[in-house]
């Protein structure tokens, strides 16, 4: 709309500029690259591609620790984002992870082999609704101490596709970590562990004291290094060192609770 200014000429007063700005768009453009990497990792399932199949699924579980961090840093967060992110979630963590082993695995079990593949896609689900259900929630003891309730969905595809990644890092020649009566019990423990009230390590909990801040900066190109010249072992070594972390944290978390309780009854 053209207003008079004081030559008597019209101006052109602008408008608010319709659109959403490209800093939200971002988080979500990686939270769908994630997701396509997830249905990736099944495609190279299906075609018996399994280095592929893993490295896809492990590739959407980086995309899905920064898009987190994108949004936060470009203050980009949105309810839209939060549900892509689920959505996301479930198929690369939940279903692709499932179709992979029942590919490589479980498919040989009788009868039972893709009700055990099914039990990861719905643990996934089933926790991940949980999550979204407690997001607006004021009071969440765990996520308060920095702790996860369950293992988180990333981490239980990272688990899941364990018996895979040793039979990798062994090229072929680990015939135990393919057998079916260590992957089946393997896939259901998983997914216990998923919709379960454990409660896991999250950033928050840990705290890097100074003193180890030097040899925690060289400890994480080294593994970057491991990590290009023996991915699989390497993976391997990470995976377990997490599994073994459950139970720590755990107890972690549990000490930390008792210690808030009897500072809060104790008089100042």
């Amino acid at each position: 709309m053209a207003w008079p200014n004081k030559s008597g000429e019209g101006e052109r007063v602008k408008g608010p500029r319709r659109g959403l700005p490209l800093r939200v768009v971002a988080p979500n453009a990686i939270t769908a690259l994630a997701l396509c990497f997830g249905l990736t990792g099944v495609r190279f399932g299906i075609s018996a591609d399994w280095d592929k199949a893993v490295a896809s699924i492990f590739i959407a579980g980086l995309l899905d620790g920064l898009d987190g961090r994108v949004a936060r840093l470009l203050k980009a967060q949105s309810r839209f984002g939060a549900e892509l992110d689920s959505l996301s979630d479930v198929i690369a963590f939940g279903v692709a992870p499932s179709v992979v082993l029942y590919l490589w695995s479980l498919s040989f079990v009788p009868k039972y082999g893709w009700v055990i593949a099914l039990t990861q896609a719905v643990a996934c689900a089933l926790r991940l609704a949980r999550f979204n259900a407690q997001i607006d929630a004021d009071t969440n003891p765990r996520r308060a101490l920095g702790y996860l309730t369950g293992v988180p969905a990333p981490a239980g595809a990272a688990l899941a596709l364990l018996p895979l990644v040793l039979w990798l890092a062994g090229d072929g020649y680990l015939d135990i970590a393919e057998r079916t009566y260590v992957v089946a019990p393997w896939t259901i423990l998983v997914a216990v562990l998923m919709i379960s009230e454990v409660a896991t390590f999250g950033a928050g909990s840990f705290r890097l004291r100074r003193e180890f801040r030097l040899p925690a900066l060289l400890i994480i190109p080294l593994i970057g290094g491991a990590l290009l010249t023996a991915p699989w072992a390497t993976l391997s070594v990470l995976i377990l060192a997490y599994a073994l972390s459950v139970p720590l944290a755990q107890r972690s978390y549990q000490r930390v609770r008792r210690r808030r309780a009897a500072a809060a009854t104790t008089p100042a």
